[in-house]
């Protein structure tokens, strides 16, 4: 195998693949690339056996091949080398040579034997737009369970429909959704996967480096599910199980309701929950007619208090939060009135943002005892 990579085409598809790279791993292989040299291009692969991305970027091939180089010290040479071309080569003992002008380094590789065979792409389900997948993405991907013990919460809920997109996340304690109004050229059925958290992170990178005009080509199989990017292929293993009846916790009779800027709101809970206990992040909120206070203590740091003047005229309510919750959704909320909609103190309150009706975002969040 020898070939010439320009170094600025190279860098760009590695850095795409470090996401999906398993950095401490008892199976060596998986720690590195695999580089295939065919045609005019070259083609990167990597897997961590849950997730794996393959991409491509224009070489010229002086002789075909297929080589493994690890992953993390590829990347950083390359990184350090300057702009122009870089040329490898596979040696014996599956060593590869790399050069560029009168520098050269050899890197210790693997047999590509070693290397884990892919699933392939089949038949393309549906086109979704780059642009709507990384928003709806961004906008759930924070409520998703860390806890591996539970595990269908450990992904996100999409459903496709033939006029729009639904993701739905939730850790048990707050949930978020986003439906989005799309109509999905021929796709006429229902279909409800669960996404891990890693692929949709890898998704939302990969879609947003896409372009706002890109589509994404969406396709499955009995086990895997398979988003293409143009060149650019990222293979995840779908998460068994039955995600949860979301519709059946989502408020229907919150009738208190104020309505409160973004930045106003997130500004206040950032100051305010410095105070607040570090392990439970509680936050108490007062709504009245005077406004909304918000307030927060412990004996380790003391206590704050603010209050937002807003119009509220319902019954006086005491509820308190999760401030980490509130602000992760706050983070990820369009900028403009927030609805913050409650029923009583120990029902789950609803927040909404006003200036982003089209996606009927919504979020769900448990109260805490105060």
């Amino acid at each position: 195998m020898e070939f010439t990579v320009k170094k600025f085409d190279l860098l760009e598809e590695l850095d795409l693949t470090q996401g999906v790279v398993e950095r401490k791993t008892t199976i060596p292989i998986l720690s590195n690339l695999l580089i295939e040299a065919k045609d005019s291009s070259l083609v990167i692969t990597a897997t961590d056996l849950e997730l794996s991305i393959r991409t491509s970027c224009e070489a010229k091939v002086k002789k075909e091949g297929v080589a493994t180089i690890p992953a993390k010290k590829l990347l950083e040479l390359v990184r350090l080398l300057p702009d122009g071309e870089i040329r490898f080569k596979l040696l014996e003992n599956h060593w590869v040579q790399m050069t560029c002008d009168r520098k050269t380094y050899k890197l210790v590789g693997m047999s590509k034997d070693n290397f884990p065979a892919l699933p392939n792409f089949p038949h393309a389900l549906v086109k979704i737009p780059a642009r709507i997948l990384a928003d709806v993405i961004a906008k759930t991907t924070f409520a998703i369970s860390l806890e591996e013990s539970r595990y269908t919460l450990n992904g996100a809920l999409f459903v496709l429909k033939p006029a729009s997109l639904t993701m739905v996340a939730t850790d048990g304690h707050r949930l978020a959704i986003v439906e989005t109004d799309h109509k999905l050229e021929g796709f006429s059925s229902e279909t409800r996967v669960l996404v891990p958290k890693k692929a949709m992170t890898e998704v939302q990178r990969l879609a947003s480096n896409a372009g706002d005009d890109a589509q994404i080509e969406f396709a499955q199989d009995e086990s895997h599910l398979f988003f293409q990017f143009g060149p650019r292929l990222l293979t995840s293993r779908k998460l068994t199980g039955q995600f949860p009846n979301y519709e059946a916790v989502l408020p229907r009779d919150a009738n208190k309701t104020v309505v409160i800027e973004r930045g106003e709101l997130q500004d206040a809970l950032r100051r305010v929950s410095q105070l607040a206990d570090q392990r439970s992040r509680a936050v108490k909120f007062v709504l009245a007619k005077e406004g909304v206070e918000i307030s927060a203590s412990s004996p380790e740091y003391g206590e704050a208090k603010e209050v937002i003047e807003k119009e509220f005229s319902g019954d006086p309510i005491t509820i308190g939060f999760n401030a980490q919750y509130m602000l992760d959704f706050l983070a990820a909320a369009a900028d403009g009135p927030i609805s913050f909609e409650l029923k009583d103190e120990q029902s789950a309150g609803q927040l909404r943002p006003l200036a982003d009706e089209a996606s009927r975002y919504r979020y769900v969040v448990m109260p805490m005892r105060i």
